[in-house]
């Protein structure tokens, strides 16, 4: 093979490394759940270099609501703007990398639109991480810096999910023309989703190796200004993103806003309301509603203040918000959700905020030793 790299040594000495193919695709996808940085970011944006999350490897996708996992993606990525970003890794000498590796994507990119709740990607990223012997919160916070939430990164998540904000991302060590015309004519018309392919080339020589990502897709043309997000809303303008999609949602949600006055200060985003407990010698916010028509319950915010640090408490805590039938929320470590809608019942929304005002009582009078009692009482939402 004819060089294509040359590296000068320290003493001078010129080293020519060839191109050589990986030993299989598995090596390829291996190195870039290792090192995400092969996805250069600077060569997506120039000016806002895109910044990589992996959330899990193989990660499964189903084809319906509540279903097992029918496909799997190579990679799931979250770059720094919790935008969704599917990779498929093909090496040149498969043939399916020609055609039938952009039918798989849309498959895959079509079902998780519909099918992903973010509590699945929030318990993917955490079972990745702890298989790497990583702690989820401190790699999170490590990747967000000071720039965001984690709670406002996982529901930015859920919106770009929602609004077909995502990426798509081939990858192979050679990309055949086929696929690059189609990467080029699709990137072109699928606002706002991104289509582009990566060409990640292995040279090797003197027992050094080299890669080399090359990004195809991006055209000269400017790209579609951004659609502008406000740095954040007031509570009755988070109501009314919600009115937009579902009347009905906005009015539970509306009345989960004038139940919670005598008890939290509404702590605003770009696409969250949370609930912060007023007058508290804790941080304690159980509760916020997105943009989206989620309602969710901060499992580790909960879980960590008194006196439901205790587990008996917790598991109590827990029973009471899951004892309401007609209302699933979907678990996750860090958060549950469910959609407004599930409290459509007066019934199921008492019986919700009832558990809400209980845990209210017992943080602000916290004994961890004491039996937390079964009983309860109605609230009126």
């Amino acid at each position: 093979m004819n060089p294509g790299i040359f590296l000068v040594q320290s003493n001078d000495e010129l080293i020519e490394m060839n191109e050589q193919p990986y030993d299989s695709e598995d090596v390829l996808q291996t190195l870039l759940a290792k090192y995400p940085s092969l996805l250069a970011g600077h060569q997506i944006n120039s000016e806002k270099p895109r910044r990589w999350l992996l959330v899990e490897r193989e990660c499964g996708v189903p084809s319906e609501e509540g279903g097992g996992s029918r496909w799997s993606i190579d990679h799931l990525f979250l770059d720094q703007d919790a935008i969704p970003t599917f990779v498929e890794v093909k090496q040149s000498t498969n043939t399916d990398i020609r055609r039938k590796i952009v039918g798989q994507m849309m498959d895959y990119a079509a079902n998780a639109v519909d099918h992903w709740p973010v509590p699945y990607m929030q318990e993917r990223f955490a079972a990745s991480c702890r298989e790497c012997g990583l702690e989820p919160d401190e790699k999170l916070s490590e990747f967000l810096g000071n720039d965001a939430e984690p709670e406002e990164f996982w529901a930015q998540a859920d919106r770009n999910l929602r609004d077909g904000n995502i990426r798509l991302i081939f990858v192979g060590d050679k990309i055949p023309n086929e696929l690059r015309r189609i990467v080029e004519f699709l990137n072109k018309r699928m606002n706002p989703t991104e289509v582009l392919a990566f060409e990640i080339r292995q040279f090797v020589g003197a027992g050094q190796k080299g890669l080399v990502p090359t990004v195809i897709g991006k055209t000269t043309e400017p790209p579609p200004a951004p659609r502008p997000h406000p740095v954040s809303r007031t509570a009755e303008e988070i109501i009314e993103v919600i009115r937009e999609k579902s009347p009905q949602e906005a009015e539970i949600a509306q009345r989960i806003l004038n139940w919670s006055k005598p008890y939290f200060t509404p702590k605003c985003a770009k696409t969250s309301l949370r609930l912060d407990l007023t007058d508290s010698p804790n941080t304690f916010h159980p509760v916020s509603i997105d943009t989206g028509g989620h309602l969710w319950t901060y499992n580790k915010n909960i879980q960590s203040t008194r006196p439901f640090d205790v587990a008996k408490n917790w598991t109590e805590f827990r029973r009471r918000i899951d004892d309401n039938p007609g209302v699933n929320f979907r678990h996750g470590e860090t958060y549950s959700n469910t959609k407004l809608s599930s409290f459509a019942d007066d019934a199921a929304l008492s019986r919700f905020l009832n558990v809400i005002a209980w845990s209210i009582e017992q943080v602000k009078n916290p004994t961890q030793d004491k039996q937390i009692s079964a009983s309860s009482d109605t609230a009126q939402p």
